[in-house]
């Protein structure tokens, strides 16, 4: 195209005019950075929403590249409030947030295709948060041998994430947080490593004390070794970094969530009413010990607000758990000032 320009405008003309198409090129934005630029929704560096997607009723899935995780783009699902239009920017609403976080193998998705969560009345008037966290993130900032960097699942949810959907999707300031198993770890921890950030906390069947004693840790490397993946990179090792496994572990954060309302569930492992005959489980079993040893833990170190179901027989599925958040309910809402 260029050297017809030049044999009908000479040199000098066709110079300019190509420099010009390469400044073009250069500032016209790429597909994302022009999602961005139209979207009233994207964030300033450090995370953006990159598209958005309307799932089902009350249903919409955030795309959204972040920093924390190297420039990756993850999905957050809402469950919206009945009212809900962060579009209004005149008389947006801000509503109370429930932090629902998955477990190991699952993903942002869990909650709204495991459960009935989508049903449940007591939650139209409030934002609840579904956030992807990795097959095996384990809500943490890796260690990655000392250099940090991606994954940081936990900068990402606490820091990013949580701007993002204050400032422009209608999260308020009043914030709860529950998960099952890994999501269990991550909403204890999470609660604990950010006081003031959420209201109240519950776990379901979740990883309360990865430290209790050799099984408990050995199970939880062969999670962090999951999808091939070097088992140190996660927190390092249990006892050349104990201090990070520490600071990782609900039992010795246990002083850091006395002053918020705690609800702990878990089976032990045998065959229970909502089980298949003869099924069991090993990993209900060991979280069951766990949790247990927290409760303990909590009530030693003064927490007064500590709600316990250890119900027996019951293994490590999607039944309880939804059954677990039902239960909970009462005391999470409760904490947000929606019931009582």
């Amino acid at each position: 195209m260029f050297a017809n320009v030049s044999t009908v405008l000479g040199p000098l003309r066709a110079r300019v005019l190509l420099v010009l198409a390469l400044l073009l090129a250069v500032l016209t934005p790429t597909a994302p950075a022009a999602l961005a630029a139209g979207n009233p929704h994207a964030a300033r560096p450090g995370a953006e929403v990159v598209a958005v997607t309307q799932v089902a009723d009350r249903q919409v899935d955030l795309s959204v590249r972040s920093a924390a995780l190297g420039g990756r783009t993850v999905d957050v699902r809402l469950l919206t409030p009945d009212g809900w239009n962060p579009h209004d920017r005149r008389h947006r609403q801000h509503w109370p947030t429930l932090w629902l976080l998955h477990g190991c193998c699952g993903d942002y998705t869990s909650w709204t295709s495991m459960t009935d969560v989508a049903e449940i009345a007591d939650l139209r008037d409030v934002l609840v948060v579904m956030p992807e966290a990795g097959w095996n993130g384990w809500y943490s900032d890796w260690w990655n041998h000392g250099k940090g960097g991606d994954p940081a699942w936990e900068t990402f949810h606490t820091k990013e994430l949580r701007r993002l959907l204050e400032r422009d999707w209608g999260a308020g300031s009043d914030r709860v947080v529950a998960g099952l198993s890994m999501g269990g770890q991550g909403a204890l921890s999470y609660a604990a490593r950010h006081p003031g950030m959420f209201k109240a906390t519950a776990a379901y069947s979740g990883s309360a004390h990865p430290l209790l004693n050799d099984e408990s840790v050995n199970r939880i490397m062969g999670f962090f070794a999951g999808q091939d993946t070097d088992p140190l990179r996660v927190w390092g090792d249990p006892v050349a970094q104990r201090r990070i496994w520490e600071s990782h572990d609900p039992f010795h954060l246990a002083k850091r969530l006395r002053s918020i309302p705690v609800y702990l569930s878990c089976g032990d492992g045998t065959t229970g009413p909502l089980d298949p005959p003869g099924t069991t489980s090993a990993l209900e079993a060991d979280f069951n010990r766990q949790n247990h040893a927290l409760a303990d833990e909590l009530r030693r170190v003064g927490a007064r607000h500590v709600t316990t179901n250890f119900y027996g027989p019951g293994t490590h599925g999607w039944a309880y758990w939804e059954r677990e958040l039902h239960a909970s309910l009462p005391m999470l809402l409760g904490a947000l000032g929606k019931n009582g």
